[in-house]
């Protein structure tokens, strides 16, 4: 096993112990991190989305931030604002909540679609403009969002335009029996994210962030990713496929996936592991497909049993080991 891989296990392994039986989600969130990406989580309150965020936070000695988005939080609480200093007349940048290396945006679709907004620019650019001044936000940066689908009241949902700017869109749910009861065991005496080790810096991240954009993908890896792009706008159910954002998001997913697995190169398999996580949320359903009651992510497992994916022929060259 290759000592990055072992790095990342430990990773793995330090935030479970603050996040019991989730080993999946951690596995897939910290996938999206390596490939650059800002996760969003749709789950219901109290299954321990900031608990994960936090022990994300620890595990790798990322500075931390967390805004509640109610409906009075203004864009300014996001990305900052600008004052005239008294006596010097000097203009002064105040930062907002973004910057920071991880931001939990906790409830997002409970603030206003004008605050939601503000958050665009900076999770594609890494940099909020205020008053017309540009300001970077440290390096690496993270958003993690979360929303409660259940109950739509004092709800904006977010626009497919920022709904594309999230690598991945995931679920932690409940957890099963034996991991609650281990939960409440532990939450005795202390609190498991005390326990969370730093195992990686930001310099060490950013470094394994640069090996992942190295992993090498084949030309047929590439054809099967924009076969699978076209087949979600191509679908009768849906009524708004994948944008090519969403296939270069899964082609950084694929290669991450693959750094993961100790390889420098993408296999078709890397590219379905990640597919339904990177895809379900950036399609739109036709109406007659809702009141069918489809599931985008049932239609993401339909189309990749669809899509043929190129056959493996030869290990030994990865350059040469995919055919269509």
């Amino acid at each position: 096993m290759r000592e990055e891989q072992k790095l990342l296990l430990n990773v793995e392994k330090e935030i479970a112990k603050a996040v019991i039986g989730k080993e999946s989600i951690i596995h897939r969130i910290l996938t999206a991190v390596l490939a650059g990406g800002h996760i969003l989580i749709e789950d219901v309150p109290g299954v321990g989305k900031t608990t994960l965020a936090l022990a994300f936070s620890r595990a790798m000695d990322l500075s931390y931030k967390r805004m509640q988005f109610t409906p009075d939080v203004m864009p300014s609480d996001v990305v900052g604002y600008t004052f005239l200093e008294k006596g010097t007349n000097r203009s002064v940048y105040v930062e907002g909540s973004v910057m920071c290396n991880l931001f939990l945006a906790d409830e997002i679709n409970r603030t206003s679609s004008k605050t939601q907004s503000a958050l665009l620019e900076v999770m594609e650019e890494e940099h909020v403009t205020v008053d017309g001044v540009t300001h970077d936000v440290p390096k690496p940066f993270v958003v993690i969002a979360t929303q409660n689908p259940v109950g739509s009241a004092g709800t904006q949902m977010l626009p497919d335009s920022q709904l594309d700017r999230f690598m991945i869109r995931t679920s932690m749910g409940y957890p099963e029996f034996s991991a609650e009861v281990t939960m409440l065991r532990d939450r005795r005496e202390t609190n498991p994210l005390n326990s969370v080790e730093r195992i990686l810096n930001r310099r060490m991240l950013m470094c394994l962030m640069q090996e992942v954009d190295q992993v090498f993908v084949h030309d047929a890896v590439y054809s099967y990713i924009t076969k699978l792009a076209q087949a979600t706008r191509n679908h009768p159910a849906i009524a708004l496929g994948m944008s090519p954002r969403g296939s270069l998001a899964l082609t950084r997913m694929a290669k991450a996936n693959a750094y993961q697995e100790g390889r420098n190169y993408v296999l078709p398999a890397d590219v379905s592991e990640v597919f339904g996580s990177v895809a379900a949320h950036r399609v739109m359903l036709t109406p007659m497909a809702r009141v069918n009651h489809m599931n985008a992510d049932n239609l993401m497992q339909e189309i990749l049993r669809r899509v043929p994916a190129p056959k493996l022929v030869d290990k030994k060259r990865p350059q040469d080991t995919l055919q269509n």
